[in-house]
């Protein structure tokens, strides 16, 4: 069982890195790759929308919602996009390059969350006051 989780945990990892570099081919339409650089950033992003540290519950994002927007991207990528990112992850895996690092996506998830902080913190301090 272990084994074919971990198998399970590495196809996803590589699809991840896939789907990031199929993102930035132009071929890729812009929805599409609107939609997976949403995907890919919650995907590598180290804050969830459900913490998990909440005992089964914190994990379902990572179990429905990352499976599920993967398939989509892959079903609606064009096919020669597609294999062609495959390729290149395949070769960047076989090198022991790590996954890309952004500090511009680390920017934008931290002010987001800062955002999302201040909201909730002005919610409650006007609720507080009433």
């Amino acid at each position: 069982m272990w084994k074919a989780l971990k198998k399970w945990a590495e196809q996803l990892r590589r699809d991840i890195l896939t789907l990031w570099i199929a993102m930035r081919d132009e071929r890729t339409p812009l929805w599409l790759r609107l939609f997976g650089f949403l995907i890919i950033a919650y995907a590598l992003s180290p804050i969830d929308l459900m913490p998990d540290f909440i005992p089964f519950i914190g994990f379902l994002d990572e179990l429905i919602l990352l499976p599920v927007g993967l398939w989509i991207l892959i079903k609606f990528l064009p096919a020669e996009v597609l294999a062609n990112a495959r390729m290149q992850a395949g070769i960047r895996i076989a090198n022991g390059k790590k996954y890309p690092c952004s500090m511009a996506g680390a920017i934008i998830v931290i002010a987001i969350w800062m955002m999302v902080i201040w909201w909730l913190w002005s919610l409650f301090a006007s609720a507080a006051v009433v």
